[in-house]
């Protein structure tokens, strides 16, 4: 149960993002509604949507913000809106694989936004698929250090069948595979609760540690592609020691 966690590399642009909290609004709100329409609007009967509805939460998204967003993925609810889910693959400054992960009504228009950023910061779009055998597809479930001490989630965790867990300080981060991943949501969600992060993602098989300017770069086309209102999610197989990570977003 032992294993490499990459939430630290995640969590230095909280602050940034802070800075940004309408625009993650937006995209939570994008999220909850494809949610709503893919299935029931009960977040009960709806995997997607309980974990898009806790996200937001996670992010201190107002109540009523949510429900107007369920609303819109009910028939009649407003939002006619045709929403495709795509994946863009390809390499960043120093060689680093990217995948990124969009809901867009215009796949043409968000195609080519993403290759600009890729282009304009040192970085090439690939094909489908050029860089995601270099990931695993799983499970990921983040709770804070608050919510439980690491014994009791690590117990209650490897019962329910996840693949690994990490605590720190900060929290908890527990993997599973994909098959595994809402009998063990399900499982922490009843002892402990709403987890403040729940869902599928990509873990590289291996990292890439990038030069000082590579990784200067590279920051930038990040906050750039979760700029775009379109983009989701940005998964990347860089490792940034803490020291460079200050260093370049103080």
């Amino acid at each position: 149960m032992a294993g490499h966690s990459q939430f630290k590399n995640i969590m230095h642009r909280k602050g940034a993002q802070d800075a940004k909290r309408s625009k993650i609004f937006n995209k939570l709100a994008r999220e909850i509604t494809v949610a709503a329409k893919s299935g029931l609007p009960d977040p009960a009967a709806n995997p997607r949507l309980r974990a898009a509805i806790l996200a937001g939460r996670a992010q201190n998204m107002p109540r009523d913000r949510i429900d107007r967003a369920i609303k819109q993925g009910t028939p009649g609810g407003g939002d006619d809106a045709n929403y495709e889910e795509v994946r863009y693959e390809g390499y960043g400054p120093g060689g680093v694989a990217l995948i990124v992960e969009a809901l867009t009504d215009n796949r043409n228009r968000t195609a080519a936004e993403v290759r600009s950023s890729f282009t304009k910061y040192g970085g090439s779009l690939g094909e489908t698929n050029s860089v995601s055998f270099m990931f695993s597809r799983i499970g990921a479930i983040y709770y804070p250090a608050a919510a439980a001490d690491a014994d009791a989630v690590f117990e209650v965790a490897l019962e329910a069948g996840a693949d690994n867990v990490e605590s720190d300080e900060n929290g908890h981060e527990v993997t599973t595979t994909v098959e595994n991943f809402g009998v063990v949501r399900d499982a922490l969600e009843a002892k402990f609760g709403g987890a403040e992060s729940a869902r599928l993602t990509w873990r590289p098989l291996n990292t890439v540690a990038p030069s000082e300017d590579a990784a200067a770069s590279l920051l930038k086309l990040l906050d750039v592609l979760e700029d775009n209102d379109d983009v989701q999610v940005v998964e990347g197989n860089f490792d940034i020691s803490e020291e460079l990570m200050q260093k370049l977003t103080a």
